[in-house]
């Protein structure tokens, strides 16, 4: 038989519920204040190379040539790079998890469809030389008719962004949104005593870190690489890189580090394949880091979105019916887009038990800059637009705005409209402490709810 001594879980107890509440210094702040911290771009290798990008001045438009032989004629510059170089130039970032179709050229070739995507890669001995290289570059285009809305892209004649797809939205087996069908919404619209709805809309937010995203790639021995990156995901930059290059996985290796801030726009895969290449192809080390304006213009932003919710709510505070069609504008290229759209999807009607629910999620392709990772993207903004409507309905119905959420909050082993059952609720509980610490009184009849059973 195993003993324990008699204090041996208190004390490990005690421990762990002392972490809660209380201020500890963060392990890297000395690093930061005392300016010890190296990120990516403190590091500094003999013979290293600057790449500037050649960029789109256009939102829309066909390449109908492009003319590097003055951009080498400048002293300083070594190489530049086109999609010619690039061996795998088509790609998406979500093909890792069988997002399909390829559908963003790493350097464009016969269109660009967003302004400042990337077209040619200019290589010198230092970032002036890069710069006058990038501005020698001759790229002739002939401009087309660009759609910036989303409603707009889906109608009949729209212009094409994407021709991968062949559509301007992303298909989701078989369906031109990605849907979620619970119970009838017509026949809760119908028996409902109030029905409203209510329109929404974002804009793109740009993360702004104080690092721009960037990287430096090294050639080391035995055809090896290493990339020296501040990306969120580096076995995910790891992987696509790979892919684009034809390259075996162990040819590559990615170093992380404190990235200069993130938030999600630092998941991309843009930077480091290209980098990657140019190593490869000049034998030399490779460094790509966006300017700010650079960052501001092409680096992807949280998706703009707009979002119609319909309601139907009965006089005694229960909401009948949900009807929602939700846009995501992904801009010219997937990206994470069509994984945000079906989060987006599967976070309708948010966290109260609707017994009628119709959603649908388009993931639209317009000419702007693609969109995709930030902080809880795919549901934030949907949270935003739902909280903004409960609101509205404990008006509309002369109901406590606090204790109309109570009432309408999960329930354990409610059904959420896309069939799963709730386990773990705490909205209620989340709800009554908001409601104290705000001294905002509900009724004793709420204060009694639990997340652990319905009443009545």
């Amino acid at each position: 038989m195993i003993e324990y001594r008699k204090d041996y879980f208190s004390d490990a107890r005690t421990d762990g519920l002392t972490e809660v509440g209380v201020t500890r210094q963060r392990s890297d702040v000395l690093g930061h204040v005392t300016g010890k911290t190296q990120y990516y771009a403190d590091r500094h290798f003999a013979g290293l190379l600057h790449l500037k990008m050649v960029r789109s001045p256009h939102h829309h438009a066909r390449i109908k040539s492009i003319d590097v032989s003055r951009a080498l004629k400048v002293p300083g510059v070594v190489r530049v790079l086109t999609a010619k170089d690039v061996p795998q130039n088509i790609y998406t970032i979500l093909c890792l998890i069988q997002v399909e179709p390829n559908d963003e050229p790493v350097l464009a070739f016969d269109k660009v469809r967003f302004k400042g995507e990337q077209i040619v890669a200019v290589l010198a001995e230092s970032e002036q030389a890069a710069l006058a290289g990038v501005a020698k570059v001759k790229v002739v285009y002939e401009e087309l008719p660009a759609v910036f809305d989303v409603e707009e892209a889906l109608k009949p004649g729209a212009p094409l962004v994407n021709e991968y797809h062949g559509r301007n939205w992303f298909t989701y087996e078989g369906h031109h949104c990605r849907r979620v069908r619970f119970g009838n919404v017509d026949e809760g619209f119908a028996a409902a005593d109030h029905v409203i709805e209510e329109m929404y809309q974002s804009s793109p937010i740009e993360h702004a870190p104080t690092e721009t995203t960037g990287c430096i790639v090294v050639p080391d021995q035995n055809e090896r690489y290493t990339c020296y990156s501040n990306t969120q995901a580096l076995y995910f930059t790891l992987d696509n890189s790979a892919l684009i290059l034809n390259s075996p996985f162990h040819k590559l290796r990615l170093v992380g580090g404190t990235v200069g801030g993130g938030f999600g726009g630092k998941v991309d895969v843009i930077t480091e394949p290209i980098a990657f290449l140019a190593a490869m192809l000049t034998r030399r080390p490779v460094k790509y880091e966006y300017s700010r304006a650079e960052e501001m213009q092409v680096s992807s932003p949280r998706a703009a979105e707009r979002i119609y919710i319909k309601d139907g709510v009965a006089k005694d505070g229960r909401i009948l019916a949900r009807q929602v069609r939700l846009y995501v504008d992904a801009g010219a290229y997937s990206r994470h887009s069509p994984y945000g759209t079906t989060k987006a999807a599967a976070h309708m009607p948010g966290p109260y038990t609707i017994p009628n629910v119709w959603v649908d999620c388009h993931c639209v392709y317009t000419n702007r800059t693609p969109s995709s990772a930030m902080r809880g993207f795919g549901v934030t903004i949907g949270d935003f637009a739902l909280e903004v409507q409960m609101d509205k309905l404990a008006r509309l119905i002369g109901m406590d705005p606090m204790e109309f959420r109570i009432l309408n909050a999960y329930r354990d082993g409610d059904m959420k409209a896309h069939q799963k059952e709730v386990d773990g609720a705490a909205l209620v509980e989340c709800v009554q402490a908001a409601s104290d610490l705000a001294n905002w009184p509900i009724a004793g009849r709420y204060r009694a709810m639990s997340s652990q059973k319905r009443e009545g």
